[in-house]
C-alpha cells in the first residue's frame, strides 16, 4: 500500500534538512492513508460516515499523542531526534479541539512519519504503526 506511492526517495541528510513542519505536512497525509486503509479493512460493514468517525479518533492530536506514547520507547536515537524536532517546533496555531501538549506531540509524531516515509523506511513505518495502533486494539 504505502510503498507504492513514494515518488522521490530522500536521503536521510536531505530529509533532515527539511523544516519539521514540512515533514509533519507529509507525515499527516501518510498517516491518514494508513489509518483510513486500516479502518476500512477491519470495518467493511460500516457506512462512509461511520468509517470517518472511527478514523478521527486516530488522526486527531490526542490520538496521535497516545500512539507516540506507545512507541516512544521503541524509537531509535535518530527517530527520537526527528520526533523531538517536530514536537519542539513552534506552530502559529493550535486547533481549538486539542491541548498544546497533545498537539505538539502529534506534530512530532507526524514529522517522524514524514521522515520515515520520505527516506523510504516503509517497513519501519509499518512496524511502528503495528505497535502503536494494531497491537493496542488486540
Amino acid at each position: 500500500m504505502i510503498d507504492k506511492i513514494l515518488l522521490k526517495e530522500y536521503t536521510k541528510e536531505e530529509a533532515r534538512m527539511l523544516n519539521p513542519l514540512q515533514l509533519a505536512f507529509i507525515g499527516d497525509a501518510i498517516y491518514e492513508i494508513f489509518v483510513r486503509t486500516y479502518i476500512l479493512d477491519n470495518n467493511k460493514e460500516l457506512s462512509a460516515h461511520k468509517l470517518h468517525v472511527k478514523t478521527v479518533t486516530y488522526v486527531k492530536a490526542q490520538g496521535q499523542s497516545d500512539i507516540i506514547k506507545k512507541i516512544e520507547e521503541k524509537l531509535t536515537e535518530e527517530e527520537m531526534y526527528i520526533f523531538k524536532r517536530g514536537r519542539n517546533t513552534k506552530s502559529a496555531t493550535v486547533p481549538k479541539n486539542a491541548n498544546v501538549r497533545d498537539y505538539r506531540s502529534a506534530t512530532g509524531f507526524e514529522a517522524l512519519v514524514g521522515y520515515l516515509y520520505l527516506t523510504n523506511q516503509i517497513e519501519r513505518l509499518k512496524e511502528l504503526f503495528k505497535i502503536g495502533i494494531i497491537d493496542g486494539e488486540e
